[in-house]
């Protein structure tokens, strides 16, 4: 696969699966044996599952939910994104009941494609920012 197909399956997965809730196009995009790297939610089942259902908890939680692509930039067979997530909670998150509040983040992905498939990814988000601008902790004084 070429850098530029590679770019084009993490451009799909960001905007057709996160942005448009299309969990089932993760399976097209995803292989089944993917690793995940990061930390997903309590609960959450591993591998290409648990980023489907991570997907759908947001969608179910978060109304507006949008991931903004920043930054790409790829090389061999990673692919590597610096984007902002934002949205309003509306609905249960985390344990967390809905708190009305909005958020906005940043979040930075690697993906490793093989044979047209994601097959790794390691993240991290800011994830404490989100929990202030939620209201679930205070920002530091």
């Amino acid at each position: 696969m070429s850098i530029e197909q590679n770019k084009t399956i993490v451009r799909q997965l960001i905007e057709e699966v996160f942005n448009q809730g299309d969990i089932a196009l993760a399976d097209t995009l995803i292989a089944p044996d993917f690793i995940e790297h990061e930390a997903l939610p309590p609960g959450m089942p591993s591998g290409r599952e648990g980023t489907k259902a991570a997907t759908q908890m947001m969608h179910t939680a978060v109304s507006n939910f949008k991931a903004v692509i920043n930054d790409m930039i790829a090389e061999g067979d990673k692919v590597a994104i610096h984007l902002t997530w934002s949205g309003i909670q509306t609905g249960e998150f985390m344990g967390m009941p809905p708190t009305g509040n909005s958020f906005s983040i940043n979040v930075f992905d690697m993906f490793r494609i093989a044979n047209g498939k994601i097959v790794e990814h390691w993240g991290l988000m800011d994830i404490m920012t989100m929990m202030q601008q939620l209201g679930a902790m205070d920002a530091p004084k």
